[in-house]
């Protein structure tokens, strides 16, 4: 039951912001999409969680979500096979935009850093077999593939309005994805309260954002997946 509290939370924070976005821009926005990306952030976590439970576990009990990942990333998969989004439109591809990858480079380094960085200050201990092979599969190939895939083109398609930044053009979608993404590591409810931690936050939704850099700018979420899980090594080893 604490989960689908907390899932309710995210999206009724999701609603409320959305909606707001949208009745000042009603001309640039789509209300449709908008409970589509509701929607998705559902099915997500449904399937990240088992169902909240409901399914049986059928890999060996490990310390690690496994299952609900790969739940997480088949359901992904699917959606994005769907005619309303299509795989190249979610990113899906390993094709990049023309000229891209060497103006990413310096990005790539600034990620890889600011992960660096936070596990010199956070230092963890000497991880698992298991924990080596989950942090480089299943966080980067799962998590980008529905925030900076799926998540991301649906929000792009509900709130229209662009502007020119960085090289790249930025809309809601791109921050509102970022911040949804903080809030699956930030925002919980447990022993009859809602928590949040705002520190967990600007972690996760400020990396997020230099994802999204990468994903508008290449067309892909490939160097995403590979920094992300780049960057979950180096939290376990530096």
């Amino acid at each position: 039951m604490n989960g689908i509290i907390g899932i309710a939370g995210v999206v009724t924070l999701l609603l409320l912001v959305g909606g707001g976005l949208g009745l000042a821009r009603r001309d640039q926005f789509s209300a449709k999409w908008l409970f589509a990306a509701v929607g998705l952030v559902i099915i997500n976590d449904v399937m990240l969680t088992r169902g909240y439970g409901a399914l049986p576990e059928l890999l060996p009990a490990s310390a690690w979500n496994w299952q609900g990942k790969i739940l997480a990333l088949a359901a992904t998969l699917v959606i994005a096979a769907l005619p309303a989004f299509g795989w190249r439109r979610s990113g899906l591809t390993i094709r990049q935009a023309q000229g891209s990858l060497p103006r990413c480079l310096p990005v790539a380094l600034l990620y890889c850093l600011f992960f660096a960085g936070l596990a010199y200050i956070l230092p963890n201990d000497p991880p698992t077999t298991e924990t080596v092979a989950f942090q480089l599969t299943m966080p980067g190939i799962e998590e980008e593939a529905f925030y900076r895939g799926i998540l991301l083109l649906a929000l792009d398609r509900a709130f229209l309005a662009r502007w020119r930044f960085l090289g790249v053009d930025w809309g809601w979608g791109a921050l509102l994805s970022s911040a949804l993404f903080g809030l699956a590591h930030a925002f919980g409810y447990a022993h009859g309260s809602f928590s949040f931690d705002p520190l967990t936050m600007a972690l996760t939704a400020l990396p997020a954002l230099i994802a999204v850099w990468l994903r508008l700018r290449t067309g892909s979420v490939l160097i995403p997946i590979v920094l992300h899980n780049i960057g979950n090594l180096l939290a376990l080893f530096a």
